[in-house]
């Protein structure tokens, strides 16, 4: 049985205080500071219980001066962390349900000072509440001020409050969906084609790492400010695997491709960054399509849907929602589960749909059932080409994708 030694009396007191508030679940939160050890420019550790795939973890943020890492232990590997850097540091304090506990020490002496805190039934309903509100991404995370979402403080800067929800939104889809495929891969090489200011890149870089993952992230923009920028904060944030491309899908073609990111790719520029993920044999592929152009024109209803799409706004969701069905359905028929669904709504903006796949099986020849449920589907309303659909084909020459919306 795991038994540490500690320089003093009240440490050891601390410590068992420590392990009866995890074992009787009024553990809230622990921070050591003033850390005396060998981690370069450690300043604190913040830890908390977590639940991960059904199991309580214990989880560490690792304040350093120039960043912050989160690493996830069980309960006996974490308690036995707690126990090694407890030793090492000279100030702890324990957060529990209904009291507060410090430790301070010295070379000489250890001083240990316990409060009671506000009453249990308050505890548990703020603690509750905080539960109903977990956040995949840390409020504290330094790139998360850098990008103007929180201030100096850490706090969330109230107008980006939108964009802070849309962030941790897409590292759940993210998370569950990564649980499906190969989790146990160290390396996962990313491209985020259209990636802007960076949000969800950084805080995808961010997650991985937190996941004790080596994220090698690519952000494709076409703005060079915005290249400039992002790759700024990246050196300075030290997240020395992501890196900033400006260009597009016409010009960045990577030769390795785990998880390929497209949201708000113009119209048929969608459909170029699909075909990368499916060509390059991509684990996971994340789209939020826009600007659906490419199949209005075309649409030639049968007479019994013409009174429905007599109408300009109906026949605009026809088509994008047949547009999205087809890309939809030649993912699958190359080897993805396929999922279609709502997705937050991004800033300045009302598409919210995104396509989600996930690589199930490698194929020799796409699924020759759902051809034929596509070409049902093109000869009904009349359209004559699609371009996932060409690009799989080789009918068709990357130089035609353009986006100058």
């Amino acid at each position: 049985m795991f038994a540490p030694k500690f320089s003093f009396e009240q440490e050891q007191q601390f410590f068992l205080d420590i392990q009866q508030s995890i074992e009787n679940k009024s553990f809230d939160r622990l921070i050591l500071s003033q850390y005396k050890g060998e981690m370069t420019d450690l300043e604190k550790m913040t830890f908390r219980i977590i639940e991960l795939q059904g199991q309580a973890t214990l989880s560490c943020l690792y304040h350093h001066k120039t960043q912050d890492i989160t690493k996830n232990y069980s309960m006996n590997e974490g308690i036995e962390k707690i126990a090694e850097l407890l030793a090492q540091s000279k100030q702890a304090n324990l957060f529990a349900l209904g009291q507060e506990a410090q430790l301070k020490k010295n070379k000489k002496k250890a001083m240990l000072n316990v409060q009671k805190r506000q009453p249990l039934s308050m505890e548990i309903e703020q603690r509750q509440h905080n539960r109903e509100k977990h956040r995949y991404v840390e409020q504290q995370s330094p790139f998360l001020k850098h990008l103007g979402i929180t201030d100096e403080k850490g706090q969330v800067i109230p107008s980006m409050a939108r964009k802070w929800k849309q962030i941790n939104k897409f590292i759940e889809i993210f998370s569950n969906a990564y649980a499906q495929i190969d989790a146990s891969q160290q390396e996962l090489n990313i491209v985020d084609f259209g990636s802007g200011k960076g949000y969800l890149t950084f805080a995808l870089y961010d997650y991985l790492q937190a996941q004790q993952k080596t994220p090698l992230i690519t952000g494709v923009e076409l703005r060079s400010n915005l290249v400039e920028f992002c790759q700024k904060v990246a050196d300075d944030v030290g997240f020395n695997h992501l890196d900033f491309f400006e260009g597009d899908v016409r010009s960045y073609q990577p030769e390795k491709l785990d998880v390929m990111i497209a949201l708000h790719a113009c119209d048929i520029a969608t459909d170029f960054a699909i075909h990368t993920g499916i060509r390059l044999n991509a684990s996971m592929i994340m789209c939020a399509p826009c600007c659906h152009k490419e199949l209005r024109p075309q649409l030639k209803s049968s007479e019994v849907l013409q009174p429905m799409l007599q109408f300009g706004i109906h026949a605009g969701q026809q088509a994008e929602m047949l547009t999205d069905t087809l890309r939809a359905l030649l993912l699958k028929a190359y080897g993805y589960e396929t999922k279609v669904f709502e997705f937050v709504s991004l800033e300045h903006t009302s598409k919210n749909k995104m396509i989600l796949a996930t690589k199930r099986k490698d194929i020799q020849q796409p699924d020759a059932k759902i051809l034929q449920q596509i070409q049902a589907l093109k000869t009904m309303y009349g359209i004559q080409k699609q371009s996932l659909e060409l690009l799989l084909q080789d009918q068709m020459p990357i130089e035609n994708v353009g986006c100058k919306c």
